[in-house]
């Protein structure tokens, strides 16, 4: 029985571990091959540690074990070139590339550098420069393959309500998170509107707390430890879970790569456990 994404190719970033290798290894279980970037290395604000060479060889041998094909590279989004590099590297040896996950994330909200302005520098250089970056590597190729497509952006419930509460809960490393997963928002869609015409579709999506690398370390715990009551209570699950796992929000990017979303543009889907009920 064929995967519901069989045949296509998808290119990721943020490959090495957390949402990216999910990503990566429920396409690769439902067909698709993969192509893919991680920076594996640590960026001065971000205050836990960040992936590895280490971490992408494990997403490889994971996706391998699919039976699938995987191209993954040390790369960074902030810089086109190197995204460029790769797309067309692995659209070279796969033939093409059908699906775009602009994944790559990062969070130095918190810790000794968030109040910084290299901290907000950094937010809106990795995940919103870095999504605009990959779009416009990707979007001419799908473009002339002619054939349609799905472009997915990882945004953040962080983008539809407030992370703050008191001005103690106040970094300029949350703020720039903050406000760069809203302005994927609507970057997202105006390219589903230009794009749309030519059957590649544009879609956010929005978790709430992921149970990742990004999340599950010693800056947050002590956050969580130490923060005033009311900005803990900033994201607050309904479905009673302090988290969700990866493969929750990999379901939705699966969905939204497959022909079963072949009318989803422009959407923003929330995997929220409804954290916007509270």
């Amino acid at each position: 029985m064929a995967g519901r994404v069989e045949g296509k190719v998808a290119f990721v970033t943020g490959l090495a571990r957390g949402q990216g290798r999910a990503h990566a290894v429920k396409l690769a279980g439902e067909g698709a091959d993969i192509v893919g970037i991680d920076i594996c290395a640590q960026l001065d604000t971000v205050d836990y540690p960040m992936s590895t060479p280490d971490d992408l060889q494990e997403t490889v041998k994971l996706v391998e074990e699919t039976g699938r094909r995987i191209m993954a590279k040390v790369g960074d989004v902030r810089d086109a070139e190197s995204i460029r590099s790769a797309y067309e590297d692995g659209a070279a040896a796969f033939g093409h590339i059908d699906l775009v996950i602009a994944n790559a994330g990062i969070m130095p909200v918190w810790g000794r550098k968030a109040d910084t302005m290299q901290a907000w520098h950094d937010c809106l250089d990795v995940m919103l420069t870095g999504v605009l970056n990959t779009v416009e590597v990707a979007w001419p190729r799908m473009l002339k393959q002619g054939t349609g497509g799905s472009i997915v952006i990882t945004s953040s419930m962080a983008s539809v309500m407030p992370m703050m509460r008191t001005l103690g809960g106040r970094t300029l490393g949350l703020l720039g998170y903050s406000a760069a997963k809203a302005a994927l928002v609507n970057l997202a869609q105006n390219y589903a509107s230009i794009l749309a015409a030519h059957n590649i579709r544009v879609n956010t999506v929005h978790p709430t707390g992921v149970n990742t690398p990004m999340v599950d370390n010693d800056m947050v715990r002590d956050r969580f430890e130490n923060a005033d009551r009311e900005d803990v209570l900033a994201l607050v699950n309904a479905i009673p879970t302090d988290f969700i796992e990866a493969e929750d929000v990999a379901n939705t990017v699966l969905f939204l790569c497959s022909d079963e979303s072949r009318y989803f543009t422009g959407s923003a889907l929330r995997v929220d456990a409804g954290s916007s009920l509270r």
